[in-house]
C-alpha cells in the first residue's frame, strides 16, 4: 500500500505546480458554471491537486486559484441563468439536472435567500444549479457574490488543507509504518464520510418546506 501511494503522490507531485494551479482552478471553474459540476468532481479534483503541494507558496495558490476558478465560473452561471431565463432549465441539458432539483433550488432561494447561495457550496447538485438558478428569479449579483464569496473560501481553504496535511503525514510515517498507507486512505475515507454526512444534513435543511427569513 505504501509503495502504491508513494507512486502516485509522486505523480500528482511531479507535475509542474503551475499547470496543477491552473487545471484545479479551471476544473473548479467549468464545475460551477453551465452544470459541468455534473459531472467533473470537484472535491475529488482539490484532495487530489493539493496532495501534490509542496510548499505554503503552492498551498497559498492553489486556494487562491480555486476560489478564483470557483467565483468565475459561478459568476458565469448566475449571468447564463439570468440571459436565458427558464429556457436552460428546459434545455437537453437543463432536463439532466431533473424538474425536482431546479424546484428545490428556486425554492430554497425563496425560502433562505443570500444563506441558500452560502450552503449551496456545499450541498452536491445544488451548487451547481443555485447560481443559475439565482440568475433566473433575478437575485441582485451583489448579494449573490456577497453570499457565494466567503463559501468558497471556506470550501477551499478545508479541502485544500484536509488534501495537503494527509500528504505531508502520509510523507512523515511512510518511512517508519508499515500501514501509512492504510492511514493515509482510512483518514481520506473519514474526511468524505464526514463530509457526506455534512452534505446530507445541509440537503434536508434545503428541502424545509418551513418558511425562513431572508438575508
Amino acid at each position: 500500500m505504501n509503495e502504491v501511494l508513494a507512486w502516485f503522490l509522486g505523480g500528482v507531485e511531479s507535475i509542474d505546480p503551475v499547470l496543477r494551479t491552473l487545471f484545479a482552478g479551471f476544473a473548479i471553474l467549468l464545475e460551477t458554471s453551465v452544470l459541468i459540476g455534473l459531472v467533473i468532481p470537484g472535491d475529488s479534483v482539490v484532495l487530489v491537486a493539493a496532495t501534490g503541494v509542496g510548499s505554503t507558496v503552492e498551498y497559498v495558490s492553489l486556494i487562491v486559484a480555486i476560489v478564483i476558478g470557483a467565483l468565475i465560473g459561478e459568476t458565469i452561471g448566475y449571468y447564463v441563468g439570468k440571459t436565458f431565463g427558464p429556457a436552460i432549465q428546459h434545455s437537453k441539458l437543463g432536463q439532466l439536472v431533473g424538474h425536482k432539483n431546479w424546484v428545490a433550488a428556486e425554492k430554497f432561494l425563496d425560502q433562505r435567500g443570500g444563506w441558500a447561495v452560502f450552503v449551496s457550496r456545499f450541498l452536491p447538485v445544488l451548487h451547481s444549479v443555485v447560481p443559475l438558478t439565482a440568475g433566473i428569479i433575478g437575485m441582485h449579483y451583489r448579494r449573490f457574490i456577497a453570499w457565494t464569496a466567503p463559501a468558497c473560501v471556506i470550501w477551499a481553504i478545508l479541502y485544500v488543507s484536509v488534501g495537503h496535511s494527509v500528504a505531508m503525514s502520509f510523507d512523515a510515517l511512510s518511512e517508519s509504518l508499515h500501514f501509512a498507507g492504510y492511514i493515509f486512505v482510512g483518514v481520506i475515507v473519514l474526511f468524505i464520510v464526514v463530509m457526506t454526512l455534512v452534505k446530507k444534513a445541509l440537503h434536508k435543511y434545503a428541502h424545509n418546506d418551513e418558511p425562513g427569513a431572508k438575508s
